[in-house]
């Protein structure tokens, strides 16, 4: 792909976000895509066939920036345990930035969720990956105690993604004080679990 063939590919997607954010998905259509990107029809139906791979393509594309954000975070040098909470917190509020961000394609974002999870497969991968690379850290260094990094990976990864809907919403509380204490609930939950050890 030449950079001008990708250039025109992500002012399409670009102009279909902002697009997208301002009259929501159902009312936008490629016409209107063709017209504001000053590309023409048959230059947008040259990338994109339908309006469903335009959508598609907007979430790819909100997807690889937070994945390049949680990706440079994961090469600091931090204790993995502090790693690990900032980069579950860091991560829900990217989310949340993302979604409020793009205007209107939050309704879509809480009506369509599944739409929108078929559409971030490879990113939940990816993450599954830089939480598993966390733990192993965390085990190397003597801060964690795991039988299987893999499976923890995928149990904190799934929560995470349970949490999402909520945290945008603000069930964190709406307090400085709140919210830290959400935070060190969650803290204690993963690093202490909920029964006595004797």
């Amino acid at each position: 792909m030449s950079i001008t063939v990708s250039k025109t590919r992500d002012v399409l997607v670009d102009v279909a976000r902002q697009l997208f954010a301002r009259m929501g998905i159902d009312h936008t259509t490629m016409n209107d895509i063709a017209q504001a990107s000053q590309k023409g029809r048959r230059t947008l139906y040259t990338y994109f066939k339908s309006k469903e791979e335009v959508f598609l393509a907007v979430v790819e594309s909100e997807r690889n920036k937070l994945n390049r954000i949680l990706q440079d975070f994961a090469l600091q040098k931090l204790p993995a345990d502090e790693k690990l909470i900032t980069f579950m917190y860091m991560r829900l509020d990217a989310v949340k930035a993302i979604v409020f961000q793009n205007g209107t394609l939050r309704a879509k974002f809480f009506r369509d969720i599944w739409r929108v999870a078929k559409a971030r497969k490879k990113f939940d991968l990816q993450e599954i990956e830089i939480i598993e690379n966390i733990l192993e850290e965390g085990v190397r260094e003597g801060t964690f105690t795991i039988p299987d990094t893999r499976i923890t990976a995928l149990t904190l990864h799934y929560m995470l993604k349970g949490l999402e809907v909520p945290y945008i919403r603000g069930f964190t509380g709406t307090t400085e004080a709140e919210r830290a204490s959400h935070r060190e609930n969650v803290m204690h939950l993963i690093f202490n679990g909920i029964k006595i050890t004797k």
